[in-house]
């Protein structure tokens, strides 16, 4: 199928599509702030310049839509088939037709700027959590989310250094008591 726009009307709807405060990234940050968790968006001083950021949680979470950045899309090497570059798409990531070289290349530069972030953070002792598009869908949102809750708990833990004391075993040793000693009731007059 062609495409009905001239080139200055796609070019004009596609530059008016937002980068922050999208439907998904709505939905992670509602969900995470109803559970107690606070944090800072877009934080400019943090590499890559993470939708949200979990200070105390060491955290970045990026929200990625599907077809910006290419989820699931791994382009092989270049295979041309009836002067067409063939790429398969993803269930949840499809490539255009129309100029598929340039989305393919733009897909591909997104990756790898997203790689490096990501390398970048975890060198610097930052936990990443990518949230994709598609794990956000009604019977999937629940799931996604307490798999991200796990993800910052255990982080927060290793942060700490937490280690559980395990309970001693010997039955000589007394156990600590919170009660107060037993005393008589008294009524009341």
């Amino acid at each position: 199928m062609t495409d009905t726009m001239t080139p200055e009307q796609r070019h004009r709807c596609m530059s008016h599509i937002k980068g922050s405060g999208t439907k998904p990234e709505l939905k992670v940050r509602q969900w995470l702030w109803s559970h107690g968790y606070r944090y800072r968006l877009n934080v400019k001083s943090v590499p890559g310049k993470p939708d949200i950021v979990l200070r105390p949680y060491r955290t970045a979470i990026f929200v990625n839509g599907c077809f910006w950045h290419g989820h699931g899309v791994r382009p092989p090497a270049a295979q041309i088939e009836n002067s067409k570059l063939k790429i398969e798409n993803s269930p949840c990531c499809k490539i255009p037709q129309t100029n598929r070289s340039f989305w393919l290349d733009k897909i591909r530069r997104n990756q790898e700027r997203d790689q490096r972030n990501y390398a970048l953070l975890q060198d610097n002792g930052w936990l990443v959590i990518v949230v994709w598009e598609c794990q956000l869908k009604p019977d999937k949102i629940e799931r996604t989310m307490r798999e991200v809750e796990l993800a910052l708990n255990n982080n927060l833990l290793s942060l700490y250094k937490h280690k559980p004391l395990p309970y001693s075993t010997e039955e000589d040793e007394p156990l600590p008591q919170a009660a107060e000693e037993a005393t008589p009731l008294q009524r009341r007059p």
